[in-house]
């Protein structure tokens, strides 16, 4: 079924509606055309490409913010189609007829994604080309195994600073700070990173009140840091931009970089939070990782088809009249990348439940000449921070029912708020020393008296109501290996204390290797380069 768009685009002029304005929670808008806003979307956005494919096929007409209209591309193929042909569907937002017509006020909760910026995601052509070599050279001049290392250095820290508590949000202690780190020290401005930057990336691809001003937050920080490199250069990637012979100036090196640190981290921070709540949710997923039988960027790899870190990108503009799964597109007309919905296209993956490993054929990343160019260093945040994170807590649990994560989401994707977890209590571990399973704090007599309510972490497979198992070390030091038996005297929860109690009868005996040992194997195979 074609549906064409039931009104003009001028007819949606006035004031955006602020966010918490009750009409977003509305499914539909004028013409009966769809939200891509709003608590409907956010909610079950599969939900909604499953009936937009229903009802209009792989093009869809949608509403945004303000219900201004655009198209949303669903299919897998058309969206191949739309990103390899720029001479169609162009990336110059300026094209855009709700832009010329004043029906998207400069104001748009949405600005600063597409109002125009003199950088390489917003050109064709020849200057596509001259600004985006820049960018991939300078790119290609990032050493990687420093970047592992830098992953593993802030991955140690992170765990550090809540190592000792035996409690932890993955998302706002690990998974939202490890990106931002990473990347403030590759584009040369890690006295920057903090807080109110990690909030402001957050926050400026949202369509709230406040983004505008948290992208001007960020765009002044990386301002400062290009008229510092015109001064002081240094080896690190706003020095590359500003002294490659493509000779941008000052606004187009501050935009590019404002580009890759937002791209990447946001990608970033919703990829490494999207694998852990599959490793602490699904006990297939965990088994299949733990026990050798996928490595980290196998998994990484699944989750990029499964929860894209981005689930759209906005936008291409049409250059002229043209026809898109069955839609007529008209010039000027707005269009959305539409990767999630692509990756679940039934005409692709008629079976979801398939595994896709190692297959990269998902446009996670986009397509065509503007497919992000720093998709490689982002999977190795990726891959070593998550690799890093299990090595110190291999022992990490969900601690909430899963029924009770909530994400918050907006048309580029959407991330998870909080994805609390609990583990063994451990001291801290040298940063400069590559991660490490250490052993878990054994309770001392001679400590201050506890409160009679403690919290332990679970341990996987106790039945219901069982009394905690104390932590055991077995052979290269790996707490809880089966058949190891262990007589450390452990507090129970009225105060007093047991002894003798052997970890066979807590964990179920393995013919095989333990699944600690082999992931230890594992990385240690890694970083020392076999």
């Amino acid at each position: 079924m074609t549906t064409p768009f039931h009104y003009e685009p001028g007819a949606a002029q006035g004031p955006v509606p602020p966010p918490e304005c009750p009409a977003h929670g509305l499914g539909t808008g004028p013409g009966g055309l769809r939200r891509l806003y709003g608590p409907e979307a956010e909610r079950d956005p599969h939900g909604l490409y499953d009936k937009l494919r229903a009802e209009h096929g792989s093009v869809a007409p949608v509403l945004l913010h303000g219900d201004v209209p655009v198209w949303l591309v669903l299919g897998h193929s058309e969206n191949l189609h739309m990103t390899r042909t720029p001479s169609q569907f162009s990336r110059d937002s300026r094209r855009w007829r709700a832009l010329q017509d004043g029906t998207v006020a400069p104001d748009h909760p949405l600005a600063p994604i597409f109002t125009w910026q003199p950088v390489c995601v917003f050109a064709d052509g020849a200057t596509h080309e001259r600004q985006r070599g820049a960018v991939t050279d300078s790119m290609g001049r990032i050493d990687t195994r420093g970047v592992r290392r830098h992953v593993n250095r802030y991955s140690n820290r992170l765990v550090n600073d809540f190592c000792q508590e035996g409690r932890v949000d993955l998302v706002s202690q690990f998974a939202e700070r490890l990106p931002m780190m990473v990347m403030c020290a590759i584009l040369g401005m890690p006295e920057e990173y903090n807080d109110r930057m990690v909030r402001a990336a957050r926050d400026m691809t949202r369509g709230t009140a406040t983004a505008i001003a948290s992208n001007a937050y960020v765009l002044d920080a990386l301002t400062r840091l290009v008229q510092r490199r015109r001064r002081e250069p240094a080896d690190d990637f706003a020095t590359w931009l500003v002294d490659h012979p493509a000779g941008m100036n000052d606004r187009e090196v501050s935009e590019h970089l404002r580009l890759i640190l937002i791209a990447s981290y946001e990608a970033t921070a919703n990829l490494i939070a999207n694998v852990l709540r599959m490793v602490l949710t699904d006990p297939r997923f965990r088994a299949r990782l733990s026990g050798g039988h996928m490595t980290v960027p196998e998994a990484v790899e699944q989750i990029l088809w499964d929860e894209p870190p981005f689930t759209a990108v906005f936008g291409r503009w049409a250059v002229g009249d043209t026809e898109l799964g069955g839609q007529q597109i008209k010039a000027g007309d707005a269009l959305i990348v539409g990767i999630a919905p692509a990756n679940t296209d039934p005409v692709v993956r008629p079976d979801l439940n398939a595994d896709m490993e190692g297959n990269r054929a998902h446009l996670a990343f986009s397509g065509g000449p503007h497919e992000c160019p720093g998709q490689d260093i982002g999977r190795a945040i990726a891959d070593v921070g998550v690799d890093a994170l299990l090595m110190r807590l291999p022992d990490l649990e969900l601690a909430v029912d899963e029924s009770e994560l909530s994400w918050i989401g907006n048309i580029l994707g959407r991330h998870l708020v909080e994805l609390p977890a609990d583990f063994a209590a451990r001291e801290p571990q040298d940063d400069k020393e590559p991660p490490s399973m250490g052993k878990p704090n054994l309770p001392r007599q001679d400590r201050e008296v506890q409160p009679t309510v403690r919290r332990t972490a679970p341990t996987p497979g106790r039945p219901p109501g069982a009394a905690p198992a104390p932590a055991s070390t077995g052979a290269m030091g790996v707490p809880g290996v089966p058949g190891v038996t262990s007589t450390a005297t452990v507090t129970d929860e009225s105060g007093g204390t047991s002894a003798g109690q052997s970890a066979a009868g807590r964990i179920p005996q393995q013919r095989s290797e333990t699944a600690p040992a082999r992931l230890w194997r594992a990385v240690s195979r890694w970083w020392s380069g076999n």
